[in-house]
């Protein structure tokens, strides 16, 4: 059983040291913090989405925003679209690829940003969300695996994880999600933080 714990934290870190090794991933998260904080600057919001454990991913991004990181400081205007009435009334009277795009349809603002969460990069109610966001001005960051899939060439900003196996994927994911908002309170409220 050790074996199998052993090559279990090597596979996440072999995944995570592949991923800071191309250097335009930095680039891009950089840029993806520059875009969200730009967003809010201008009153916008940010808004995260994801199916399963993508969609703990986007609540667990949304409420550190919301709620406190590092200290206290003032509360950032994010949310991630995960409302169970939500979810339940949009899939049974429209389908479930609609739960994201028809949320933003009644909440998204032209300069608000959106992180969108797919290990796949397939996910059709992410797809869909992407397609709203891009014609309505609403800025996309898509957080992928397994190649990126049709969301690589859709977002703004695609972040990659070389891995094909969604666990992983997700490990490295919220590295970068911590990374996100690290970033936003840097950038908003660098009193927080002394370098």
């Amino acid at each position: 059983m050790s074996q199998f714990i052993q090559d279990s934290l090597q596979e996440a870190f072999t995944t995570i040291k592949l991923f800071i090794e191309n250097k335009e991933n930095i680039t891009l998260m950089d840029k993806a913090i520059s875009l969200m904080t730009e967003s809010l600057k201008s009153n916008g919001r940010i808004y995260s989405c994801g199916n399963g454990g993508s969609m703990c991913d986007a609540m667990h991004f949304a409420e550190e925003l919301t709620g406190r990181f590092r200290d206290d400081r003032k509360a950032v205007p994010a949310m991630a679209i995960s409302d169970p009435s939500h979810l339940s009334c949009v899939s049974n009277d429209y389908g479930y690829e609609f739960v994201f795009s028809r949320f933003l349809e009644g909440w998204g603002n032209e300069g608000d940003c959106l992180l969108a969460i797919s290990t796949s990069g397939n996910s059709k109610n992410i797809l869909r969300a992407v397609e709203y966001a891009k014609v309505n001005g609403i800025k996309t960051i898509g957080l992928l695996g397994k190649g990126g899939g049709q969301l690589k060439d859709m977002v703004d900003i695609p972040l990659v994880v070389p891995s094909s196996v969604s666990d992983r994927v997700q490990e490295v994911h919220i590295k970068i999600i911590h990374t996100f908002i690290e970033g936003i309170e840097r950038t908003l409220y660098p009193e927080n933080y002394n370098n």
